[in-house]
């Protein structure tokens, strides 16, 4: 058996979809660390880019089709340690629901106000500018 460490793990892209002046986030079954909610987000996979592994995490998690619309940012995240991806996505169609249901146990559209309350440790500065910015208008 092969052990990895955090670096050779593949990266994490997460799905950063507006609508509506609201924000999706999916709450995970099993929370990591304080991380209970989330953006639909899973592991790139090759030869994935991840604005490509940020679509599919969308659709496979929530039901969602989406459109990446850019790459807002990447870093390793303080709590996990992962390799982490952050891409704007618009929706083309569909209506969000726990697809899902091994890994997600809940799908929230989250006002831009509430973001504090599902995410009390704040959010990375440049996905926190985006929402700002698209969720004022």
């Amino acid at each position: 058996m092969t052990e990895h460490t955090e670096q050779e793990r593949p990266g994490i892209a997460a799905a950063i979809v507006t609508r509506d002046g609201c924000v999706l986030m999916v709450r995970r079954r099993v929370a990591e660390g304080q991380l209970s909610w989330q953006f639909p987000a899973g592991e790139i996979e090759p030869p994935e880019s991840p604005e490509q592994a940020a679509v599919r995490e969308t659709l496979e998690e929530v039901g969602m089709h989406v459109t990446a619309l850019k790459l807002l940012g990447e870093r390793v995240h303080p709590k996990t340690g992962r390799s982490m991806s952050y891409v704007a996505c618009a929706v083309e169609s569909g209506t969000p629901y726990v697809a899902d249901d091994e890994e997600l146990d809940k799908v929230e559209w989250v006002r831009h106000a509430q973001i504090a309350e599902y995410v009390p440790y704040g959010l990375f500065s440049p996905v926190q500018a985006y929402l700002d910015a698209a969720l004022s208008q």
